[in-house]
């Protein structure tokens, strides 16, 4: 197993939800690593928590990384968050995108859980997804 192409990945899926035309439009950049001190935007996405597993065989290294993408708005009701949380999922499922190391063999979408926080002023989606890698 290797986890060494962690961050190549997260990296690449940073890159592609920042530059993506659809998800640019809904929320204007507003994509986070960590999010910045501040007044934050009244919908934003941020990268989450990952679990990796080892998927290394006779051919070579490789892992399955389970990471969540989150869409977190203090806009009234879900559809705003909704429609952040589709076009993230339409851009990363099944992408062909670069990594800096290793390659991304296959992107798939896992579970979404849509969720009132806190008081129910701020709502949230995680949006978990898969991404198959290899380190050869």
């Amino acid at each position: 197993m290797t986890y060494a192409v962690s961050a190549a990945l997260q990296a690449a899926v940073y890159q592609l939800l920042f530059t993506d035309p659809e998800v640019w439009d809904l929320i204007e950049g507003a994509v986070y690593d960590a999010l910045p001190s501040g007044t934050l935007p009244q919908t934003y996405v941020v990268l989450g928590p990952e679990v990796v597993r080892d998927r290394s065989d006779k051919t070579g290294n490789g892992a399955d990384h389970d990471f969540t993408v989150s869409v977190v708005t203090e806009a009234a009701g879900f559809a705003g968050a909704k429609a952040v949380a589709g076009a993230v999922a339409d851009a990363l499922v099944d992408a062909d995108i670069p990594l800096t190391r290793g390659r991304l063999v296959s992107m798939n979408f896992s579970r979404a859980v849509a969720a009132r926080v806190g008081t129910g002023d701020q709502r949230r989606i995680d949006l978990t997804f898969r991404a198959r890698v290899e380190d050869n």
